[in-house]
């Protein structure tokens, strides 16, 4: 194994010289966050951020003595070495190669052998898409005598994956296969199927979850999540379809990123119909929702112009469940909105009154202005002073609520309701 691992990394240019949380102990330079206590959680967070501002500010050749300098602070403060190198990544993908690299002297200095830091490292690699690195902390792993797990197998795989390099990725899972003591567990395939998911590589993504099964490996949430969300992403409704299917089959309930792709494809296609009935479904099962999946199905009655339908889904989730409040604001606004742009002021007071004594209010200036420009429309300024006064103590107003309500005021040379508006302006502190 040791020696086809190094015939790799010399194919990739020879040697010179995770899990996605860096939590394990290490008396120098990692820290565990997991069980921490949340006076301490708030040190680490301050010291990772003060940290990262030096890093920022020095020049490369300085990474590392700042790192040294700052030693005695890290073994108490316990910084997120993950938060740091993501942090760097995006204006310095150097400057966190830095880091990693003298993470890594560290722990070979102090003749570290627990595998599962090694394995964390080579994925912080990942993140920098570094796979010399990762290979860097794979052969100084074995040149301590630490021998490697699945897991250090998978954080390699991951680092490979992250550089689109599918050909290296394939070998070292050719590499587990062929062992006895690091097999491809559960965790390895999805890895795959993850990464050929957000290519958008459908075929190779079903690919590897044939060969899961095929490993006698049993199904779960996160390889679903990958599926359906590729699926849906590439358009491939129908197989996405099938595969929400397998999945309930198999007894496993599905996340609220599994619901929002499922619907999102649904609208996608413009079936408001089943959209209706998968949204529904949602509530009917208990499951998790999301104020996104309401977004969505509401923009889709807008696109088709059903106010009505809307009407008929908001009563049945005023049926006793457990809908979270900021969902059923959202439906109810949707609704006001609609009746706003259709100027039907009816039905715009009855169904804010509704809303209203449901203990909810407006999410949005957007949804607001768009009653008042209807109240505009209609020449109706007695009863947009009633509506105004409704949402006294339960909605504050937005600066481009006020020059609406000036502009309005204005055109129909309503000059005392402009100077009450320029007011209420001024006590609000918008002036």
């Amino acid at each position: 194994m040791a020696m086809a691992v190094r015939a790799l990394w010399r194919v990739k240019n020879s040697c010179r010289g995770s899990p996605p949380f860096f939590h394990n102990p290490h008396r120098y330079a990692f820290c565990k966050h997991s069980h921490s206590n949340s006076n301490s959680n708030s040190n680490s967070n301050s010291t990772s951020n003060s940290l990262l501002q030096k890093l920022l500010r020095v020049p490369n050749s300085l990474i590392k003595t700042t790192l040294d300098q700052e030693m005695a602070s890290l073994q108490s403060s316990q910084p997120s070495w993950g938060f740091l190198v993501t942090s760097l990544s995006p204006s310095s993908s150097h400057k966190a190669r830095l880091v990693l690299e003298w993470i890594l002297e560290k722990m070979l200095k102090e003749n570290e052998k627990d595998h599962d830091l090694f394995s964390e490292l080579i994925f912080l690699c990942g993140k920098v898409k570094d796979v010399m690195l990762g290979m860097r902390v794979f052969c100084s792993m074995e040149a301590t005598g630490v021998k490697p797990t699945s897991m250090v197998f998978n954080s390699l795989i991951s680092v490979c994956l992250s550089s689109h390099d599918v050909v290296t990725a394939v070998s070292l899972f050719e590499i587990m296969e062929s062992s006895e003591t690091y097999k491809p567990d559960f965790r390895t395939y999805n890895i795959f199927i993850s990464a050929f998911s957000k290519f958008g590589n459908v075929d190779a993504m079903l690919g590897w979850y044939s060969k899961k099964k095929a490993a006698g490996l049993g199904p779960d949430l996160q390889m679903f999540e990958s599926l359906v969300s590729g699926c849906v992403n590439s358009r491939r409704f129908e197989i996405a379809d099938r595969i929400f299917e397998e999945m309930m089959i198999s007894g496993i309930v599905p996340s609220a990123s599994i619901l929002e792709s499922m619907l999102n494809g649904i609208c996608k296609q413009k079936r408001l119909d089943r959209a209706e009935k998968f949204f529904k479904l949602v509530i009917d099962s208990g499951w998790e929702m999301n104020e996104n999946m309401a977004d969505k199905l509401v923009a889709l009655y807008h696109q088709e112009g059903k106010v009505e339908e809307m009407e008929e889904l908001l009563e049945t989730m005023a049926k006793p469940s457990v809908i979270a409040t900021g969902i059923l604001a959202r439906i109810h606004c949707a609704i006001v909105r609609m009746y706003a742009m259709l100027d039907r002021l009816d039905d715009v007071e009855f169904a804010v009154g509704r809303m209203l004594k449901q203990g909810l209010s407006f999410t949005s200036a957007d949804d607001v202005e768009k009653v008042i420009c209807s109240y505009f429309r209609r020449e109706a300024y007695d009863r947009l002073d009633i509506f105004l006064e409704c949402l006294k103590g339960c909605y504050v107003l937005k600066k481009s609520t006020y020059d609406l309500l000036i502009s309005g005021y204005r055109r129909a040379q309503l000059h005392e309701k402009v100077d009450r508006v320029m007011e209420d302006v001024k006590s609000a502190g918008l002036a």
